[in-house]
């Protein structure tokens, strides 16, 4: 399959998600950008290993979930 046609559906699935994120909080959409970001990022870095891919979203979310924090 070429990469080219994968991106179609990833970008319609993108849009999906993101078009969700409009009732959501700051920080909730921080964490579902982070971890998407990260699972993204730890693919890429782990080779596309699911392990990676699991940790980088882990990672990211919890980075994601931490930025902007409401001060108490």
């Amino acid at each position: 399959m070429n990469p080219r046609h994968a991106l179609v559906p990833f970008a319609a699935a993108t849009l999906l998600v993101f078009s969700a994120c409009s009732s959501m909080s700051t920080q909730d959409r921080n964490t579902a950008i982070g971890a998407g970001a990260g699972a993204v990022g730890g693919a890429v870095l782990a080779g596309g290993s699911a392990l990676g891919t699991v940790g980088g979203a882990a990672v990211g979310g919890v980075i994601g979930h931490e930025v902007d924090k409401p001060k108490k």
